[in-house]
């Protein structure tokens, strides 16, 4: 478990991560992080969870109109 610190920044309230929770998620300054509500609380992660949905979809159609896209890429 890691503690964060809720630090004021110019007008706006910010946490500073550890550089291992930096490494862990992957992340560097002016990248973006996605805070989603979880069943036990607050879950911070690189990926756009409205993507992954949207990925997801994109995935079982492509999956259910192989020939179609296979005959459009021709």
């Amino acid at each position: 478990m890691l503690v964060l610190k809720v630090t004021k920044i110019g007008n706006s309230t910010g946490l500073l991560l550890p550089k291992e929770a930096a490494a862990r998620l992957q992340v560097e300054p002016g990248d973006v992080v996605y805070l989603t509500e979880a069943p036990d609380g607050y879950r911070i992660t690189p990926h756009d969870p409205d993507f992954e949905r949207q990925m997801a979809s994109a995935r079982k159609l492509m999956k259910k109109r192989r020939a179609a896209l296979r005959e459009l890429a021709k």
